[in-house]
């Protein structure tokens, strides 16, 4: 069962990278971008397999903007339930933080990212706010929707056998909600990427990010492809496991139901 939920997802991604690939490569030529600039494809490939060296810089940087990123995706995940949750058993709660959870949606993370650094640090606390700031908005209203999507029917049989509004969240919206928080968590993983590689940017100075920056500043943009190449391919990699982990549960689910 395992090896057909792998093929079945990650199936699909093989031919999706090969356009990937060739759309990048003709586009460069189609473009005419100097391939001392925009480094196609086998230079890529020359660039990491030809020293080691390179091959240490590359995914030496990328094993902390992973380790980031897995930090960012956690914090704003479990943020995420533990807030919709709140949402679902307490609509005040709901009523007064909702609008405030907007709000704060609608400014952009790199200009809030300066006043989360002064107040969190450049350290793992300040990645895990910037991270899970980029996860946690979609993530909560996707499981929110999923809690509230509980069959009526079953929420009154419990209800009408003694059960509490806590019996009805573990026995039927949870289950209920599981397809809602994998779709949030398969949205989150390129999310928690991309949050990892802001806070890197602007606050840590460390991993991908920050290495992008400098291999730009230093006109080595053999480096800067390879990193950009690495992290696409950590980011799908990411998002394929999580629809394996995904199938696999919610087949779990169905059995048991």
């Amino acid at each position: 069962m395992i090896g057909r939920t792998v093929l079945r997802i990650v199936g699909p991604l093989v031919p999706s990278v090969v356009i990937v690939v060739a759309a990048w490569w003709v586009a460069l030529e189609a473009f005419g971008i100097s391939p001392l600039v925009g480094k196609r494809p086998p230079q890529v490939w020359e660039y990491l397999t030809s020293s080691a060296a390179h091959r240490e810089a590359v995914f030496g940087a990328l094993g902390i903007t992973i380790r980031d990123a897995a930090i960012g995706f956690a914090s704003g995940m479990i943020a995420a339930m533990v807030v919709a949750v709140a949402f679902v058993l307490f609509r005040t709660v709901e009523q007064t933080f909702m609008p405030v959870a907007m709000l704060l949606r609608s400014v952009p993370l790199v200009v809030m990212t300066p006043l989360i650094t002064l107040i969190f640090g450049r350290d793992l606390l300040g990645v895990a706010v910037i991270g899970g700031i980029v996860v946690f908005f979609p993530a909560l209203v996707n499981i929110a929707f999923g809690l509230r999507s509980a069959s009526p029917q079953a929420t009154d049989l419990i209800m009408a056998y003694g059960g509490t509004r806590l019996t009805v969240l573990r026995k039927v919206a949870v289950p209920t909600a599981m397809p809602s928080v994998f779709a949030s968590a398969r949205i989150s993983v390129p999310a928690s990427i991309i949050g990892a590689l802001i806070a890197e940017w602007l606050a840590t100075g460390r991993g991908i990010g920050a290495e992008i920056l400098r291999a730009i500043g230093g006109f080595r943009y053999d480096e800067v492809w390879a990193d950009i190449v690495v992290v696409t391919a950590v980011s799908i990699l990411a998002y394929a496991v999580v629809g394996v982990v995904e199938s696999l549960v919610l087949a779990r689910f169905s059995d048991r139901s």
